[in-house]
């Protein structure tokens, strides 16, 4: 395996979609999409106190990137499900593997040319983030942070599928369970996490200092002693791990505390009897973190440990995995084919 034999490969899958005209109507519209979406958000913000709110960009940030990751893995699985599979109805796989080019070459740059591709998709978004960060109260390394493990969670979800291309023969079969296994990232562990919260219920008996108005602050109150039943999200936050909104939100840095500056420029519009907002309250990445947080604390502790680095670390593992095996199911000569594959 060389880097020469893998930009060769990644060369060719680039070729290939560049001439397929609708790549350049579809870049199109997923960018006018999501410069609508910044605009309309940014709109809404403008019926908060008036428009009077400060640090709008928060809002417009945090809606703009859950909707990117949510667009972009309903595009993704296009990119490389029908890579492998696609190649060998046509019966151009095989004149690869007779060339000096190994396993590995080509699965990495199947890999390298559809993961690529999907940074294109996310470039495309920086013109409305940077917009965004114009508004106020996005930090450039929110930013960074949000980007990286985006790329991240897009480069997992590619190389599963391209695993599911190069086991199944059929491309419509290979395309259909990549979107189940999207679905079953999103909505799959989200319903899961649901369903065994309500399983993870305890009964309780916790004891608690009484309150007694009417005695001397020296004299010691009884205590009390109260029973009930609570849920254990403690138990069963690993089964929201790997949830790739999740993973974003848990991983997004929270926003620093208002600076001097911003106090000073906040109260003295309040001196002016100017009533002034401040939206990073409604920051929607630091709200589902904070939630997500505080399904991995437990009861009596003050704080929630984080759970993207669990959640990253197995999607990541799990997309390893899956190109390592997708190389394997490359590998030539092959003793088994399954019935009905055609090899040339």
């Amino acid at each position: 395996m060389t880097l020469q034999g893998i930009l060769t490969v990644a060369e060719q899958e680039f070729t290939i979609r560049i001439r397929a005209g609708r790549w350049r109507w579809l870049l199109g519209a997923w960018f006018g999409v999501l410069a609508l979406v910044a605009a309309l958000i940014r709109l809404a913000t403008q019926t908060v106190n008036g428009g009077k709110a400060l640090d709008k960009g928060v809002v417009v940030y945090g809606g703009l990137t859950l909707l990117v990751l949510g667009l972009a893995l309903l595009v993704v699985p296009t990119l490389s499900a029908q890579s492998v599979n696609g190649d060998r109805e046509r019966g151009t796989l095989a004149t690869l593997q007779v060339t000096r080019l190994t396993a590995g070459d080509i699965a990495l740059g199947k890999f390298a040319a559809a993961w690529g591709t999907s940074l294109v998709f996310l470039a495309l978004s920086l013109p409305p983030v940077l917009y965004a960060m114009t508004q106020g109260g996005v930090p450039f390394g929110r930013v960074v942070v949000v980007t990286v493990v985006v790329s991240l969670l897009l480069g997992s979800v590619i190389a599963i599928s391209l695993f599911l291309s190069s086991a199944l023969r059929r491309t419509t079969t290979s395309g259909v369970l990549a979107y189940l296994v999207v679905f079953a990232l999103t909505v799959g562990t989200t319903v899961t996490f649901v369903l065994a919260l309500a399983l993870s219920t305890e009964h309780y008996v916790q004891t608690v200092p009484g309150f007694c108005p009417d005695q001397p602050v020296t004299t010691p109150c009884p205590t009390e002693t109260l029973t009930g039943q609570r849920a254990r999200p403690d138990r069963v936050w690993w089964l929201l791990a790997p949830n790739p909104f999740v993973i974003l939100a848990d991983a997004a840095p929270q926003l620093p505390p208002e600076t001097a500056q911003e106090r000073q420029r906040r109260l003295a519009l309040e001196q002016r009897g100017v009533n002034v907002s401040n939206l990073r309250d409604s920051d929607p990445l630091g709200g589902l973190g904070r939630a997500v947080r505080g399904a991995h604390k437990s009861p009596g502790s003050s704080t929630g440990s984080p759970v993207w680095p669990w959640g990253l670390g197995f999607d990541v593992l799990v997309g390893a995995g899956a190109l390592w095996l997708t190389a394997r199911r490359l590998r030539t000569p092959t003793r088994d084919l399954p019935l009905g594959q055609r090899v040339a």
